[in-house]
Parts: structure tokens; sequence; C-alpha cells
């Protein structure tokens, strides 16, 4: 309870300009009293986030990461603008699909080299 006895204070969620896109985002308290800009009216279920990025809202209003894995089903989380503004560069949120993705250009660069070997255009009859 409040110090009046009025119950919890809660921090006010303010909205801030993003500085690469300029759209609004909201600006929360973290639980160490810095400032964080979430994406505003975005709560997707957090298994759906990986841990670093999932940001619980507490009582009072801050924010925190929330890695414990496996989240409850349920439980939503908050993103960071960041992820989702279109001016920024998307971080690398699962480095083995980076490496997939790194993997699967070498494989295409392999198959056009006219020296490797190509499959062929047709099926055998295997009866």
């Amino acid at each position: 309870m409040g110090a009046l006895g009025e119950g919890p204070r809660r921090l006010r969620d303010r909205q801030s300009r993003c500085l690469y896109c300029g759209l609004l985002a909201d600006r929360v308290a973290t639980l160490d009293y810095d400032w964080v800009l979430l994406e505003p009216e975005m709560e997707p279920l957090a298994h759906t986030v990986p841990a670093e990025h999932r940001w619980i809202v507490l009582s009072d209003g801050r924010v925190t990461v929330y890695g414990v894995c496996p989240p409850d089903p349920f439980q939503r989380c908050r993103i960071e603008h960041r992820l989702a503004c279109s001016a920024q560069p998307l971080p690398d949120l699962w480095p083995w699909l980076t490496s997939l993705r790194v993997e699967n250009g070498r494989q295409v660069e392999r198959q056009k080299d006219p020296e490797s070997p190509q499959p062929p255009e047709t099926l055998p009859d295997t009866g």
C-alpha cells in the first residue's frame, strides 16, 4: 500500500518518439529505473518471444526481462520497439537460424557453380 493507504503507486507510461523511425513508443521504467522503449499496444504470448527479449510488466508499472524457459503458456509480455522498428536492423534473435540461412545461401551458390554435380532433370522410373 502507498503511504496514504490508497494502494500501490504506479509509474505512468509515457510515450516518446523513436529517434530512428519517428513513431511513438511507450517509454517505461525498468526494474533498475532505467528506461526502455516498448512497442505500444503489443502484448504477444511470452513463449513466442526469445527469453532475452520478453519484458514483463510488474505490479508497480516497471518492466523487467523475463528469461524463464519455458514460460507459462498464457503469459503475455512486451517487446522493445527496436525489434519492430523499420529503421533499425533486426538483431540476431536465433543464432542457429542465422547460421542455417548462411549455410542455405552457400548451398545455393554451390548449385549455381557449373562444376558442381547437378540434380537430374527427371527422376528415374522405379516401377
